[in-house]
């Protein structure tokens, strides 16, 4: 029973280290788990009841009221009748309906259609930032696994080498001093290897937190495929409209300063009983109808000092829009170059990796005659060691400057 317990534990154990991951796994779970993207979903979806709302307040507004009033008066003592009337009782029902222009309910209709378009811009941005941060993590993370993938290739191969050279000096063919070199460079490259499991187990543990899960299980992640997506055209990227979402406001602020300016009609009625039982109450009950009409005359030149306010802030959103557009297209030049440097640096230790593993094949054929220096082979091995690391840290700046151009030329 014991022994069938153990090879259930080994099966689970080995299952949950033979897992595999990949990119979309942890961008979807960073999507899901994101509070500010859902705080602006809400946002959005505040923003269309608020309009619904506002459009209610263009109906008739029906407001049933009831008073009852008494006032007694003793031998004079008390409330002039003539202005309380003793007592009084009403019950009545009203109505009042604004009569609103067209104009007017175009432009407060378009401000709400215009901080929607500015929350959906927002969450947008949102979401590149974070899709942006995932996969640079996600890059940093899959590189150091490369990198225990390979440093565990070059430890077998030195612990094969480590079993000849040991029955070579035994032979005497090598010194013993030469053969303690290379375990002392065996040691090494265990130690190198552990620096590298640990790092990516705590890059594993960022992108799990990145990502709002909590998870700490040894994982393995697929290659992550990023390449260059196509490039918008800059009055097309998204960061622009921005800009033109803050031009729009200021213009429907101008369109809703004037409206405040422009005169204000309601029709008033109301029907029901109002009666200050004077003399026959009982035939008190009735209706009344009226209207309102509000002329705005004079405010001491608030209209004109809001209008240059806005003015001013339109001048300011061009000048930020100016200067983004400067240095958007200086920020992609230097990211479109330096993605051309690690290119080209990738052909290059390339080229030197073919040459040190032909080395590495010449001395490990020379070490079996004793034809070689066993710390000519261990400075090989070093040299080997050393572009690799070089091509992973390259590879990975290149799959980083790849996501960082991406973020800021595609809109996806």
């Amino acid at each position: 029973m014991k022994l069938k317990i153990f090879f259930i534990l080994v099966l689970i154990s080995v299952k949950s280290f033979s897992q595999e991951k990949d990119l979309r796994f942890y961008i979807e779970k960073a999507q899901t788990n994101s509070p500010l993207l859902k705080d602006l979903s809400n946002q959005i979806k505040l923003n269309t009841i608020d309009s619904l709302i506002n459009k209610a307040t263009y109906k008739s507004q029906i407001t049933a009221n009831l008073n009852a009033n008494y006032a007694p008066n003793y031998n004079g003592f008390g409330y002039d009748t003539a202005l309380s009337n003793g007592q009084s009782v009403s019950g009545l029902v009203g109505i009042n309906k604004k009569i609103i222009g067209k104009n007017i309910i175009n432009s407060q209709a378009e401000t709400f259609k215009i901080f929607k378009e500015g929350l959906i811009l927002n969450k947008k941005i949102a979401l590149k930032d974070l899709n942006k941060v995932i996969i640079s993590q996600y890059i940093a993370a899959s590189g150091n696994q490369e990198q225990i993938i390979y440093n565990q290739k070059i430890l077998a191969l030195l612990k094969n080498e480590a079993q000849i050279l040991k029955k070579l000096t035994q032979n005497s063919i090598y010194k013993q001093t030469d053969y303690l070199i290379f375990l002392s460079t065996l040691k090494q490259q265990e130690f190198q290897l552990l620096n590298f499991k640990q790092q990516y187990q705590n890059d594993l543990g960022l992108l799990n937190y990145l990502s709002g899960e909590t998870d700490t299980t040894f994982v393995n992640l697929k290659n992550p495929e990023i390449t260059l997506r196509n490039i918008q055209k800059q009055d097309k990227i998204i960061f622009l409209k921005q800009f033109e979402t803050d031009s729009l406001k200021i213009a429907n602020q101008n369109k809703l300063i004037d409206n405040i300016y422009k005169p204000s009609f309601s029709l008033l009625g109301d029907v029901g009983y109002l009666s200050s039982f004077a003399s026959q109450g009982y035939k008190n009950f009735g209706f009344s109808v009226g209207f309102g009409l509000s002329i705005p005359i004079y405010d001491g030149g608030q209209k004109s000092l809001q209008h240059q306010k806005n003015e001013m802030a339109l001048a300011t959103n061009l000048a930020y829009k100016a200067n983004f557009n400067k240095q958007y297209e200086q920020q992609l030049l230097m990211l479109n170059q330096k993605l051309k440097q690690a290119i080209e640096t990738e052909n290059q230790l390339q080229s030197q990796l073919q040459i040190a593993d032909v080395l590495i094949e010449a001395d490990k054929k020379l070490l079996l005659t004793g034809d070689a220096q066993i710390t000519d082979f261990v400075i090989a091995i070093g040299n080997v060691i050393a572009i690799n690391n070089s091509i992973s840290q390259n590879k990975i700046n290149k799959l980083q400057l790849i996501n960082e151009i991406n973020y800021w030329s595609s809109n996806d």
